[in-house]
């Protein structure tokens, strides 16, 4: 395998907690999947978890070197967590197969968060 390529984001924590408390379900259903809401509405504090997958959907998004857009929407992606913690990414739609198109056999994910940030990264992994 080999890297074909990676991303990075940083986000703030209070933008996505103020989005959804202005837009509420049209931002949540536009951006997350319903396995993603039902996590993170289960934990204490949802509002760091939804900034985290944000995160992470535009590192993914910068590791495919489309942004979010016609190869790769927010929805194509559905970032889940193993019962080890293990964050990993799974994909459908547009999103698989551009991953498909361009041989790209695994999506490496890491997020974290702290009080204020949230940020992740992705290194997307191709065969030849």
């Amino acid at each position: 395998m080999h890297i074909f390529g990676i991303g990075i984001d940083v986000v703030e924590i209070e933008r996505i907690e103020e989005s959804i408390e202005k837009f509420g379900d049209k931002f949540l259903d536009r951006i997350f999947t319903p396995a993603e809401r039902e996590y993170c509405d289960a934990q204490k504090s949802p509002h760091v978890n939804y900034a985290a997958r944000f995160a992470v959907k535009e590192a993914v998004a910068k590791s495919f070197g489309t942004g979010i857009g016609k190869e790769l929407s927010w929805l194509d992606m559905t970032i889940v967590r193993a019962a080890s913690g293990e964050p990993s990414v799974e994909l459908s739609g547009a999103g698989r197969n551009f991953a498909e198109k361009n041989h790209i056999a695994q999506v490496k994910i890491s997020l974290t968060h702290a009080k204020l940030y949230a940020a992740a990264n992705a290194v997307a992994l191709a065969v030849s």
